[in-house]
């Protein structure tokens, strides 16, 4: 094993201190090449030599910074990258790690528009206030494009399908190239000046940066601002933006979508219509029908006048029927209330004879029952008599008995309770004896 001196270092402190010095010494800047030997690994990243006419550096542009790239970079294709110089370690070689890439001479245009947007925003020329909507149904269309454009049969071909009812005026201008902004406003303020179409579809197909850059330039930009009718701008695909677009009444993905924000569509505005329509017949049908019925009411209603007069006097006779039948029940009831009062008066008034009578009869019945409860009384006191003589203690004594009481006045019933000189009192039938206890007496 070698021994290291502390002046000596590793392969890997070198290239570490090397990374360093590279990182510090040259900040993140714009590098302009050609690309060769690109590879996209599978880990997404991609890996390329960067030439100019000289000289060549490496190239390492991740994942995490290629996937916001909206075009495809090829070897042979001049690009200008905003790269940071470093060392990759593992091998020691100088290389730039790509942080963004776009195509060459982009950046001056890129400057350009910036300034532009900037300019114009400040002047108020993409306000949404000033903004005008499109009319609902244009009758002409204007088409400011190139009249050998495939946009511009694209958008006619639209055009005829969605809305063949409106005329189209084509103001046939350059859209690419020297000139092409001049020429498109020029044929906007003639469009503006001859006043012939409701709407303005401005458009062009798809390109490069460089080809749609016409429509980047303040000319077009104060062209369309100045246009007294309102301006679709259909420019390029979908991701593309330009000038045009920001200060153009309306803005469209493609010049096929200016055309249909343009137009209504004949089919939904047929369908519509049949809707409407057949809304308006329902409502009709249902207004007739009622008005039908309303009149069936009203003509039921509708009666002659003798028929009207006969009715009413069926009804006067019904009244006067009833008018009868009440008198006459009311009669009846009066009558019958009198009779009752009569009536209650013939017995109300004084009958002294039948009175008497009655008085007479009431008398005897008196009489005759006061006798008959005096016998049964009698016949009751006779029995009670009679049980009661049964019951007498005077008839028992007048048999022989007698009646012993002690000194108490208590019945003696028998002779042990006596003791000898005890006092006795004895009733007999008629009278009563005293007498003492002189042991004469006999115990049993």
């Amino acid at each position: 094993m070698l021994e290291t001196t502390p002046d000596v270092i590793s392969v890997t402190e070198l290239n570490r201190l090397a990374r360093f010095a590279v990182e510090r010494a040259l900040p993140i800047r714009w590098v302009i090449g050609e690309i060769s030997n690109l590879t996209r690994a599978p880990s997404g990243h991609w890996y390329f030599t960067l030439k100019d006419a000289n000289a060549a550096v490496r190239c390492a542009m991740f994942r995490n910074r290629n996937q916001f790239l909206d075009w495809r970079p090829e070897n042979g294709m001049q690009v200008e990258v905003k790269a940071q110089a470093t060392v990759y370690e593992a091998r020691g070689e100088f290389q730039l790690s790509v942080e963004a890439m776009r195509r060459a001479g982009l950046g001056a245009l890129f400057e350009a528009f910036a300034k532009l947007k900037e300019k114009l925003e400040h002047e108020g020329l993409f306000d949404a206030a000033r903004k005008r909507p499109l009319p609902e149904f244009p009758r002409t269309i204007g088409i400011v494009t190139s009249a050998k454009a495939a946009a511009l049969r694209d958008v006619l071909t639209t055009l005829r399908h969605r809305w063949p009812s409106a005329a189209v005026v084509v103001y046939p201008t350059l859209v690419q190239g020297k000139g092409a902004a001049e020429q498109i406003a020029l044929a906007l303020a003639t469009a503006a000046a001859r006043a012939e179409c409701q709407v303005l579809l401005l458009v062009r197909g798809g390109g490069s940066i460089e080809d749609l850059w016409a429509f980047n330039e303040e000319p077009v930009a104060r062209a369309i601002a100045a246009s007294p009718i309102p301006v679709v701008s259909g420019v390029g695909h979908e991701t593309d933006f330009t000038i045009a677009d920001f200060v153009a009444d309306l803005r469209a993905p493609t010049p096929t979508g200016a055309a249909q924000l343009a137009t209504p569509d004949r089919a939904e505005l047929a369908e519509r219509f049949g809707h409407v329509v057949s809304r308006l017949g329902m409502a009709q049908r249902r207004r007739l029908d009622s008005l039908a019925q309303r009149l069936d009411s009203l003509t039921r209603n509708l009666r002659h006048p003798s028929a009207i007069l006969e009715a009413r006097h069926q009804h006067l006779e019904h009244l006067s029927r009833r008018l009868r039948i009440n008198c006459l029940s009311r009669l009846d009831g009066q009558r019958l209330a009198l009779k009752r009062a009569s009536e209650r008066l013939r017995y109300a008034r004084p009958r002294p004879e039948e009175w008497r009578r009655e008085v007479g009869e009431l008398n005897q019945r008196l009489a005759t029952a006061l006798n008959h409860a005096q016998r049964r009384r009698a016949d009751r006191l006779a029995a009670l008599n009679a049980n009661l003589a049964h019951l007498n203690p005077a008839a028992i004594l007048g048999r022989g008995y007698s009646l012993v009481r002690d000194e108490a006045g208590d019945i003696v019933r028998d002779s042990a309770v006596l003791k000898t000189g005890d006092a006795l009192e004895i009733t007999l039938a008629r009278g009563e004896v005293s007498a003492r206890d002189r042991a004469a007496l006999k115990k049993h």
